[in-house]
């Protein structure tokens, strides 16, 4: 009797088991084709979207204005972490992810069929706006339901490590989006220009069809279900966030506000002031953010375990602390020009500065909130502060160094936001030995 009870024990460690990585999988690779249709817009920014759209006033201001539609995208990220979590917590976790999927691939195909300045005038960076912002409202949905449908699944004690490699999805849709860019800039820059850029975002269609055939086969967040059948489904989850829970709403932006500006200061501002202030190649900045981003896949997920056994506070105590440290270090390792510095000065800062906390987040977000709103606390502070932080942060940064002639001011507007991020890691609560059952 003992030995049929130890296999049939064993049969349904080894299921849960099979089905925690179909889930994982398929919320991971759905993420990493997220990040990948969101990130490629940002590289094309800072390389090229200047000159195609924004091509009859000065540099530095065609810059912004490139680097402003960028930041249309992460202004439509609350509204995506809204609605999406508004009906994510109503209708399930899984229809969201289905259906964020393909609003964010087809806005970046379009992308890649857009005309530009020369060929239809003003009206193709009113074009660009709008589906950038179209982006944004699709990435603002995707996370939090990625994020839920790995965590709702995954036992107590390992939650922070599952919950991570969901957050893999974003160095690797870096490495693959600045693969491809890596690619199709070493094409002759007359094609480049002309068509070659538009590659990137042609792909997303393919990527689609993958990602759409990978999570149609991934069941419904049990905890979801349990409250349906109990019909204990809130009516208003995203106004019981904002009335009801506050505290955790403020908590989860200001944990979100370093990290997200940290690396897309390293992502955008540090390619633009590399080859237009250090006159460093294209090449060298797109290496080493590709190699920053593949040593990244292996710490998110070591940050993410070690928070199930030290906890998210500390962890993200460190990571601020390290933002803190390193805001003036990191523009003083880029002035050297040396390349093998530059490439070990970004891998360091991705890591330590970003890898840090960004990996806790799948965790940590949704253990603040209960079931019944957990969609939409997790996706709307998580997106309110990307939107704050990583939209406007590049462009911030631009200005600054462009009129104050360095820096500095870069430095301390990194310390200042680490700082906000540690108060709100003061105010939060530890919990990754807390039940997400309610």
């Amino acid at each position: 009797m003992t030995a049929a009870l130890d296999i049939t024990e064993s049969k349904d460690v080894a299921r849960q088991g099979g089905k925690m990585t179909s889930v994982v999988f398929a919320s991971s690779i759905g993420t990493i084709i997220e990040w990948y249709d969101f990130l490629i817009y940002g590289t094309a920014a800072a390389l090229i979207f200047n000159t195609l759209f924004f091509p009859n006033v000065d540099p530095l201001t065609g810059t912004l204005a490139s680097l402003g539609t960028f930041a249309v995208g992460f202004f439509g990220r609350p509204l995506g972490g809204a609605l999406f979590g508004y009906f994510g917590d109503r209708l399930g976790r899984k229809v969201m992810l289905m259906t964020t999927m393909a609003v964010m691939a087809l806005g970046t195909f379009a992308v890649g069929l857009l005309p530009t300045y020369s060929q239809i005038g003003i009206l193709a960076p009113v074009l660009l706006v709008a589906l950038r912002f179209l982006q944004g409202i699709g990435l603002g949905g995707e996370w939090g339901g990625a994020s839920l449908m790995v965590v709702e699944h995954a036992p107590q004690h390992r939650r922070g490590f599952y919950g991570s490699l969901v957050q893999v999805g974003f160095p690797l849709g870096l490495v693959t989006s600045y693969g491809v860019f890596a690619l199709v800039t070493m094409m002759p820059q007359q094609d480049f220009q002309s068509w070659g850029w538009r590659i990137p975002f042609l792909l997303s269609i393919i990527l689609l069809g993958i990602g759409w055939f990978v999570r149609a086969r991934v069941p419904e967040s049990p905890l979801f279900e349990d409250i349906k059948q109990r019909a204990a489904i809130a009516k208003n989850p995203f106004l019981d966030v904002i009335l009801k829970n506050p505290r955790n709403f403020l908590v989860a932006v200001g944990l979100k506000i370093s990290e997200v500006s940290l690396v897309y200061i390293l992502t955008i501002f540090a390619v633009l002031y590399s080859t237009r202030e250090l006159e460093l190649p294209k090449q060298l900045l797109l290496n080493a953010i590709f190699v920053a981003s593949l040593v990244e896949v292996v710490t998110i997920p070591l940050f993410g375990w070690l928070s199930d056994k030290l906890g998210r506070r500390f962890i993200y105590f460190c990571g601020t602390l390290f933002t803190i440290f390193f805001a003036f270090p990191l523009f003083w390792l880029l002035n050297t020009k040396d390349p093998v510095i530059i490439v070990l000065a970004i891998t360091v800062a991705l890591s330590f500065g970003h890898g840090t906390m960004f990996g806790l987040q799948s965790a940590y977000f949704p253990e603040l909130f209960g079931t019944q709103v957990r969609y939409s606390g997790s996706s709307f502070g998580f997106q309110v502060a990307a939107a704050l932080g990583g939209g406007l942060s590049p462009v911030i940064a631009t200005a600054l160094a462009g009129y104050l002639g360095g820096t500095s001011g870069v430095s301390v507007m990194l310390i200042t936001l680490a700082l906000i991020t540690f108060v709100a890691t003061l105010a939060a609560r530890e919990t990754k030995n807390t039940s997400l059952a309610s």
